[in-house]
């Protein structure tokens, strides 16, 4: 049966994923990563095609592409057949080291492409490894830098200096965006955002907290998409009071 065409983007943004087949881990080490890293410069300077954002996970990678000439298959194969012989090689294996085909989907308005940008970079705070800032292998750390490849100039005007973008990046996501499958939003995940969002290196410490600055704590994980429950056991605060908050 014939594939179905890949649907590409008027503006010219897509959002990409690659995952390693059957979950296969794709970075063993640092090294690892900064190979990636190295032909994700090369072959988007060969393809005309800008990295607004990336985030490398052990077993999948998300790409915020802005991709004007509609080369997106021919980089995403040159990534592939280049990362998997540097990877049978260095590791002794054979066969295919990627899940099919990349998946991708368009991204057609500004408030998507924010919504976007900000999914990828918050990855690694989804999975329960780090905050989004302190991830060593996304591009969060190079959306001010002036050396960096990645290219934020159709994001920067709208989210402003770092002090903003670090607000922007604080913000609980609306929506779910394109992912392979959905990220467990589990008490990992919960005890990093709320020390994130509060400034705190413990959910107990709100107990120490006025009753206004308390409820207004409460209010903030709720919004950052923390349940009752997670804040009633993270926070050891009745579940009444965190209700009523």
């Amino acid at each position: 049966m014939a594939r179905a065409p890949r649907k590409l983007s008027v503006t010219g943004y897509m959002h990409v994923i690659v995952r390693g087949i059957g979950k296969q881990i794709l970075f063993n080490e640092r090294p690892d990563y900064k190979f990636y890293l190295s032909i994700l410069k090369k072959y988007s300077i060969e393809t005309g095609i800008s990295i607004v954002a990336y985030c490398m996970m052990e077993n999948h990678v998300h790409l915020l592409l802005y991709d004007p000439g509609q080369n997106v298959s021919l980089f995403m194969k040159k990534m592939g057949i280049r990362y998997s012989q540097y990877f049978n090689h260095k590791y002794d294996r054979v066969g295919h080291l990627f899940q099919d085909r990349f998946l991708s989907e368009p991204i057609e308005n500004e408030g998507y492409l924010l919504t976007v940008f900000r999914y990828i970079l918050q990855n690694p705070q989804k999975a329960g490894i780090c905050t989004a800032k302190n991830y060593e292998w996304s591009s969060y750390a190079q959306c001010d830098d002036p050396r960096a490849f990645v290219d934020t100039s159709a994001i920067k005007p709208v989210i402003g200096d770092r002090e903003q973008f670090e607000s922007f990046m604080k913000e609980q996501q609306e929506g779910d965006c394109l992912e392979y499958e959905r990220p467990k939003r589990d008490d990992n995940w919960a005890r990093l955002v709320l020390c994130d969002v509060l400034g705190v290196r413990s959910g107990t410490e709100i107990q120490g907290f006025d009753r206004k600055r308390r409820d207004a704590a409460i209010r903030e994980l709720k919004r950052a998409g923390l349940n009752v429950k997670q804040i009633e056991r993270l926070t050891g605060i009745n579940r009444g009071v965190v209700q009523k908050a």
